[in-house]
């Protein structure tokens, strides 16, 4: 074939409207070649060379050309062979089409068939029921009598006999099942009843299996048995699993809560320290009895003394917070569900017996009594116990109160001294409490202790405000006590009893200062009953010193004779006030004569006429002292603690002849007693009526320049409790600064 004809035979490629992108194609080939060429033949002599180019660019077009005809040429035989295969697909594909017509065809054919076979497959499905029932039907007339008589069974308690029979009944039935097709014959329906009835069976059997352990174990191991065996059973598709092995555990448990917990009543207001006791002694026994006869009867993974513990500590966990969320407890039950709970509970008498194995113990399990609950009950206890103290210390304070006014006096104990048996009874409630407390735990027993010293502390200051009552309505004579001044005597020795006796409320371990609010109320209570009886002997003794100092003082000694003879009846009865108390009374009792004794010679009643009158004026002090000291050495007071010396030095003051000896004597009295001041000097100084107000002056001035006091000095005040005199300045020497002053201007 010529290359024309070989032309005419190629596909036409000029561009066109289909073609876009050829046209865009040769638009851009030929400004690449212009360029090219303009780079080529810028200059004029690339132009000699121009045949040569066009030759060269010629034999490349035409090689360019001819492999796009071979391209062009291997497309169009790839398409012609495409177009074939499709031919040849097309013409399967409606061969099969004529295939799948015919098939339709038959099969709807075939449908109608089956459709009028129909009825004969139910006849012969139904032939095939019937014919496995005929070969049943021995067994199945037997099935009403077989479900009566494992009812019987199990009304006897007979377990294995009716769960053989009932297993035999329901492997009947299962055997029915598939001839039937599924269906459940209607003497089938009441088996699943059957087998709950001897489900609950082997729970009530599980529920009392304390008592038949103990009355009757083969029945107890034959429920067991047929627990296990039923929940070890593979159960038939689509029938749900009867786990009696779970139910009967669930039964041991609610029968043993329902034995010893099952009482909806909480124990009545102080039974339950009984119901306590009676869990004591029944709860060990009952652990004893699992461990003895109920574990052999049951298989070992049932753990049954370790079941029977934990079940009792749980119900019995729950008892109490039923019981706790109920109305408030008194003190004594809840002191006794404190105690038992903590103690008796865990302790060798119950779950922490030796008898017990290790299956039994409970200790790691959750406590009876939460932090909660334990700090209820304690503040229960300590509210109940501080009111019942409260009111104790009151009937005996209302005790001791109610015999201040009776016509006898205070009554006495071997020894002579007074006595009552209020104090030791004060006492030993406190420790009683603190000591049933201490049974519990430190920190109860840190509370009442802590109540304990509060109700005291309580109870000191009524005892101190019913004294002042008493003694109130005595000196008004509202309420005349015949023996007054005994039974303040006699507090003073309930006092001293209670100081003495306080420290056994101290606790091991405390704090020092605990009991430091507890003395300083006793402390306080004495000094105010010792200020009573020194105001009733001060009421005794004002009226004889209303003439001291007089002229009749100077002459005649009756008239402290008569102080001293009353002073000594109203301390006759101090003998019976207990030591050292009985020192501390007479002490102070002796400072209030001097005191009286002090506030007479500071009124300024007497001044002396001369010499002789100041000589018989130190000598009557000199007198007096002694006759004082001689009175208090016979009441029992010891020579040191007196303060009638003071008169002595007083003396110096009178008897002293030379004036300007006056200011070492006036520094000597400072150096001796410290809490002297210039307003009783000047009152003392005024006694002597011999001195001039410059010779007082300079006397006064000692008292500035005078030496620290002697370490010998009296430390008790004397002259700081007696009022210093104001005389008018018309008469009398003005005092203190004041005083001075004045003598200075005049």
């Amino acid at each position: 074939m010529d290359s024309a004809a070989k032309d005419e035979m190629q596909p036409e490629l000029s561009p066109g409207p289909e073609w876009p992108e050829q046209e865009r194609a040769e638009q851009l080939a030929r400004g690449a070649a212009l360029k090219w060429a303009s780079g080529i033949f810028y200059r004029p002599e690339q132009l000699a060379r121009l045949g040569q180019y066009r030759s060269r660019e010629v034999q490349r077009t035409c090689s360019l050309e001819a492999r796009l005809k071979s391209v062009v040429q291997s497309y169009l035989e790839g398409v012609q062979t495409g177009v074939w295969q499709l031919a040849r697909a097309i013409e399967a594909v409606q061969g099969t089409r004529e295939a799948l017509s015919q098939a339709r065809g038959l099969l709807q054919g075939m449908s109608q068939a089956l459709r009028t076979l129909e009825p004969l497959r139910e006849r012969v499905a139904q032939y095939k029921q019937l014919q496995a029932l005929s070969h049943l039907l021995p067994r199945l007339r037997a099935v009403p009598a077989a479900v009566a008589h494992t009812q019987t069974l199990i009304d006897a308690q007979q377990f294995l006999e009716a769960y053989v029979s009932l297993r035999e009944l329901e492997q009947l039935r299962e055997d029915t099942w598939a001839p039937l097709g599924g269906l459940e014959l209607p003497v089938f329906q009441g088996l699943d009843l059957l087998f709950e009835a001897l489900g609950q069976a082997l729970e009530a059997a599980a529920g009392a299996a304390g008592k038949l352990a103990r009355e009757d174990p083969a029945l107890l191991v034959a429920a067991v048995r047929v627990a296990e065996v039923e929940t070890g059973r593979t159960t038939p598709l689509g029938q749900v699993p009867r786990d009696w092995r779970q139910r009967c555990l669930r039964a041991l448990q609610e029968g043993l809560e329902q034995t010893h917990f099952g009482s909806p009543l909480l124990p009545a207001p102080g039974a339950l320290p009984g119901w306590l006791e009676a869990l004591r002694v029944a709860l060990p026994v009952e652990l004893a009895t699992a461990e003895a006869l109920v574990a052999p009867c049951c298989p070992p993974q049932y753990n049954v003394v370790q079941l029977w513990a934990h079940t009792l500590h749980s119900g019995l966990r729950r008892s109490l917070q039923h019981l706790l969320a109920g109305p408030e407890l008194e003190a004594a039950d809840a002191f006794a569900l404190l105690h038992w709970a903590l103690h008796v509970y865990l302790g060798q008498e119950m779950m922490g017996s030796l008898e017990l194995g290790p299956e039994a113990d409970v200790s790691q399990l959750e406590p009876l009594l939460t932090l909660e609950n334990i700090e209820q009950l304690e503040a229960t206890f300590v509210a109940n116990v501080q009111a019942s103290v409260s009111q104790w210390l009151q009937n005996a304070l209302d005790g001791e109160v109610a015999e201040w006014g009776r016509e006898q006096g205070p009554n006495t104990d071997p020894s002579g001294s007074y006595y009552s048996p209020m104090p030791a009874i004060v006492l030993q409630i406190l420790e009683e409490n603190i000591h049933v407390a201490s049974l519990v735990s430190e920190s109860l027993q840190q509370r009442v202790h802590g109540m304990a010293l509060s109700e005291l502390g309580t109870f000191l200051r009524s005892f101190s405000d019913a004294l002042i009552r008493f003694s109130r309505d005595h000196l008004r004579g509202k309420a005349m006590a015949p023996h007054y001044v005994p039974y303040l005597l006699a507090a003073l020795n309930h006092q001293s009893a209670l100081s003495s006796s306080v420290s056994v409320l101290q606790l091991d371990g405390a704090p020092s200062g605990a009991l430091a609010p507890v003395e300083a109320a006793l402390d306080k209570l004495q000094r105010r009953i010792c200020r009573l009886v020194l105001e009733a002997l001060q009421a005794e003794l004002q009226p004889l010193f209303a003439d001291l100092p007089s002229r009749q003082w100077l002459s005649s000694p009756e008239l402290l004779e008569s102080v001293c003879e009353r002073t000594g009846r109203f301390c006759q009865d101090f003998g019976r006030v207990r030591n050292p108390t009985v020192q501390l009374l007479l002490a102070e009792a002796e400072r209030a004569v001097v005191l009286q004794y002090l506030r007479a010679l500071m009124q300024g009643r007497l001044v002396c006429r001369g010499a002789d009158e100041r000589t018989q004026a130190a000598e009557r002090l000199r007198h007096d002292a002694a006759q004082l000291q001689q009175l208090f050495l016979g009441l029992g007071l010891e020579e040191n603690a007196q303060c009638a010396p003071v008169l002595l030095a007083l003396r110096e003051l009178l008897n002293l002849r030379d004036p300007a000896l006056l200011g070492l004597e006036v520094a000597g009295l400072q150096q001796q007693f410290p809490d002297v001041s210039e307003d009783h000097v000047s009152a003392l100084l005024g006694l002597r009526g011999d001195l001039s107000r410059e010779q007082q002056l300079v006397a006064l001035s000692s008292l500035q320049a005078a030496l620290p006091p002697s370490p010998r000095a009296s430390r008790r005040a004397l002259f700081s409790l007696v009022p210093a005199p104001a005389p008018a300045p018309a008469s009398c020497l003005p005092s203190g600064s004041c005083a001075r002053a004045l003598l200075l201007s005049e």
